[in-house]
């Protein structure tokens, strides 16, 4: 059965995407920690990490640093964050998470935002790349 996030690539579940390419859908989370909080993920669905093809590892890095570039740019923060952590989807995914402290990658703490943040922020991010 196809995780969320294949869903989310093929259109099945709308999402606010920043950037795709062949490989790589970059889009932002729903649940988010802070404002601008983005999800990558490669199109091929990998359960772990470090189970990735290497060439497809490394370009995930690339891509992810070219949202998280753009991401600081569109979002005021000290820096951009980056997780893996994985257990809650089973599909290889990067967190990008605008930081203005070590509380906002805890992944404990949510920040609510209406339809019109989420589209302004993701097509801010997008302007960027």
């Amino acid at each position: 059965m196809s995780s969320i996030f294949t869903k989310i690539i093929n259109g099945e579940i709308p999402s606010y995407k920043i950037a795709e390419d062949e490989n790589f859908y970059a889009f932002l989370d729903i649940n988010p920690n802070a404002k601008g909080h983005t999800l990558v993920v490669p199109k091929k669905e990998v359960n772990r990490l470090f189970d990735l093809e290497e060439d497809l590892y490394n370009g995930l890095m690339s891509f992810s640093r070219k949202i998280a570039k753009s991401l600081e740019k569109a979002v005021p923060c000290d820096r951009v964050g980056m997780a893996v952590i994985g257990l809650e989807v089973p599909h290889v995914h990067v967190h990008l998470i605008p930081l203005q402290k070590m509380e906002d990658i805890q992944f404990i703490k949510k920040v609510s935002l209406e339809k019109e943040e989420f589209e302004a922020i993701a097509e801010a991010i997008s302007k960027g790349i």
